[in-house]
């Protein structure tokens, strides 16, 4: 029994080391992405965009080894919280990519293209959800409740950058008819910010239970 449950945490602690290099790979794609379109650099676009599928194989490891420790193991109570909870962030943590891809997606659209403002807000509001994400991970390596809660509630500031920015481009687009279209792009990126912040608070809720069996929403 003893060398069972060896192996089981050794296994579990992969699974959390896994987490953590996803979730680091994650943060680098949306730093790059908006940094993409900020510079207007083609290349560190295309780099976000061609290289989603290793946050997609990395979602696919963790669910398969998530599978093969229920099937294997068997775990009750806290354990099985645990592992049902990663296999989720690891959706989260997915999906957070493909949002990243979809700014650099427009960072490729306006490359050549004369930006209609300077671009403050946008990097304001990456730098709020990276933080969100780096605070929510050492959380979920600590179980820290304190931790997750905190971060999880620093969206209510990426909503309100993402209520700023829609006015602000709104007012120029109604002023000038020509920048509707980059306007348009500009409100696709404060958007997929604001939901990568989602997704982080998500994943701020998902620790909280883990630690706690109490199911919080932000």
């Amino acid at each position: 029994m003893m060398v069972r449950r060896k192996h089981f945490e050794q296994d579990l602690e992969e699974l959390k080391n896994d987490v953590l290099k996803m979730g680091s790979m994650v943060e680098e794609r949306i730093n790059q992405a908006v940094n993409s379109l900020v510079e207007q650099d083609i290349k560190l676009a295309n780099h976000v965009i061609d290289n989603d599928d290793d946050l997609d194989e990395y979602e696919v490891k963790i669910e398969q080894k998530c599978i093969k420790l229920l099937a294997l193991q068997q775990p009750v109570a806290k354990d099985l919280r645990t592992i049902d909870m990663i296999s989720k962030i690891a959706t989260d943590l997915e999906r957070m990519g493909d949002l990243a891809q979809n700014i650099a997606i427009v960072a490729s659209k306006v490359v050549d293209e004369k930006l209609i403002k300077s671009l403050i807000d946008l990097p304001r509001m990456k730098e709020v959800v990276i933080s969100m994400i780096r605070d929510s991970l050492e959380a979920f390596v600590e179980l820290d409740v304190d931790k997750a809660r905190e971060a999880g509630l620093r969206d209510d500031k990426v909503d309100n950058l993402d209520r700023q920015i829609f006015r602000e481009l709104l007012t120029y687009m109604m002023e000038d008819p020509r920048s509707i279209r980059q306007g348009n792009n500009l409100i696709f990126v404060s958007r997929y910010l604001e939901r990568t912040g989602d997704h982080a608070t998500n994943i701020c809720e998902k620790i909280i239970y883990m630690a706690t069996a109490d199911w919080v929403n932000y």
